[in-house]
């Protein structure tokens, strides 16, 4: 017999791989744990804590602070406006200081002018009184006629109480003292309005005296003034009487002798009232300087408290 040979085992025919699929996440399980003790407590930290309620006492303390930063608040912020004012009140007491001071000059020299005015005035007219006007030296009846016609203004420095009065500023003054300077301004005021209500006499006057005094020997009459009482005020120069002396020997020439336009002149200045001017002007220059030194009395009494206060402080 033939030994037969062995028979090839038939090759099995094998399938391509197919690539391996992704696992999703989802499908993968992991294995379930059982949380630790250590778990529990981490997860107690998120719970809320208890807060412990206040009493009483803790809110009347809160309140009780914040009432007290208010009030001192309050306080501070008074202490500066007070400071605030007391600033401005000094600022406008050295103003108004400054303005008095101009004030009672002018006062002086106005009163002066008239006083010199007054008794050239009268002496005239005690010379057309009792004498026969064509033997009286000419010199004499222009050195004092001249006066007839004197004007001399006063100016008050109101802009500072006129300032203080339209911004409400007198609040920063005690009561007494904003009526004082309340007064003052009146009186000032009415002053002024004297001076103004002569203008008209005034030019009358100054018309007869030209129909009298011819001009230029007025004006030479006027410079000689000027060296007999130079200044009028405020001058230590001495009186150029010499000079006086000479002009009224010179016998300058007249426009007329006529008694009746003599005496018109005359009455024509007894009715500008220069005495009345003076007393008026007395009367302003004495409040003036009661006022001036009431307002420095005033600042020096403030200043010494207000270092009161910042040494008690």
């Amino acid at each position: 017999m033939s030994e037969e040979s062995p028979k090839k085992p038939k090759a099995k025919s094998r399938k391509p791989k197919e690539p391996p699929q992704p696992v999703e996440a989802s499908s993968i399980s992991s294995p379930k744990t059982e949380p630790t003790d250590t778990d529990k407590e981490t997860m107690e930290v998120h719970h809320h804590p208890e807060v412990e309620k206040k009493g009483l006492k803790e809110y009347l303390l809160e309140g009780l602070m914040i009432f007290l930063a208010v009030f001192m608040g309050f306080i501070a912020e008074n202490i500066r406006e007070d400071y605030t004012e007391h600033k401005k009140a000094e600022a406008f007491a050295a103003t108004m200081v400054s303005d008095l001071k101009q004030d009672t000059a002018q006062l002086k020299n106005y009163i002066t002018y008239y006083n010199l005015a007054r008794m050239n005035v009268d002496t005239l007219m005690r010379l057309i009184s009792t004498n026969d006007i064509k033997k009286i030296p000419s010199g004499k009846l222009y050195l004092y006629g001249l006066w007839g016609g004197a004007q001399h203004f006063f100016i008050p420095n109101d802009a500072t109480y006129a300032q203080m009065k339209s911004t409400g500023a007198l609040q920063f003054f005690e009561k007494p003292l904003a009526r004082q300077a309340a007064k003052y301004d009146q009186l000032c005021r009415n002053m002024t309005a004297f001076d103004e209500s002569e203008e008209a006499i005034y030019v009358e006057v100054r018309k007869l005296r030209s129909q009298i005094f011819e001009f230029q020997y007025n004006i030479m009459s006027n410079n000689l003034w000027d060296k007999i009482a130079p200044g009028y005020v405020y001058s230590h120069k001495a009186a150029d009487i010499a000079s006086r002396d000479s002009f009224i020997k010179s016998n300058p020439p007249l426009l007329t002798y006529d008694k009746s336009i003599f005496n018109q002149y005359v009455e024509l200045v007894r009715s500008r009232y220069i005495e009345r001017k003076v007393k008026v002007a007395d009367k302003v220059l004495a409040h003036a300087t009661a006022l001036l030194s009431a307002i420095k009395r005033n600042t020096i009494l403030s200043n010494k408290n207000r270092k009161r206060q910042s040494y008690k402080a």
